[in-house]
């Protein structure tokens, strides 16, 4: 891109040195020419799609001319501010963060298999042994991993009452399904 700008500013200023040879009347004959031929093209072409040399040429050459002469252009100073930004947006743009690095395959594996095989281990448990084995995860990510696969917390244990009077404790859960073998 910069060998095309360089190309086409090495054109352009040979042009005009090929120009100030010229006579002042052949300058104004070509001048009224590119109006006109101008004018007809505004007619025709409603929005001209001009390539980044050309852009940067453009912002150049503008900046030389009058203020009066710079609104009439097919380039309007809002459009040069345009470019202008995306210029800026392009050139320091930074990748979005993705937040933190997803959990490995092998970590989520570990899990769920301590979470399957071990039905009474609750969510602390299982990180309690995850962390035991090396691996760094926090609880809040051990229960997202358990849930998703379906597993709520552990269940409770049985209920224990105790008697005061009597001294005595009864246990009122022996089984989860009374009626099976």
């Amino acid at each position: 891109m910069l060998v095309r700008l360089t190309y086409l500013g090495a054109i352009r200023i040979f042009a005009w040195l090929f120009l100030m040879s010229r006579s002042s009347a052949a300058k104004n004959a070509e001048i009224l020419i590119l109006r006109h031929e101008l004018a007809v093209l505004r007619r025709q072409i409603t929005a001209p799609k001009p390539d980044w040399p050309d852009r940067a040429l453009l912002a150049v050459l503008t900046r030389l001319i009058s203020q009066a002469l710079r609104e009439r252009r097919i380039v309007s100073p809002r459009t040069l501010l345009t470019w202008h930004q995306h210029l800026v947006k392009q050139k320091w743009t930074q990748p979005p963060s993705t937040g933190r690095p997803p959990l490995p395959e092998e970590i989520r594996g570990l899990i769920i298999r301590l979470g399957v095989e071990n039905p009474r281990w609750g969510f602390g448990r299982v990180h309690g042994e995850s962390r035991r084995l090396g691996h760094k995860v926090s609880p809040a990510t051990v229960r997202r991993v358990l849930r998703a696969v379906g597993l709520g917390p552990a269940p409770r244990r049985y209920p224990v009452r105790m008697e005061v009077r009597a001294r005595t404790i009864h246990n009122l859960g022996v089984t989860a399904h009374p009626t099976a073998a």
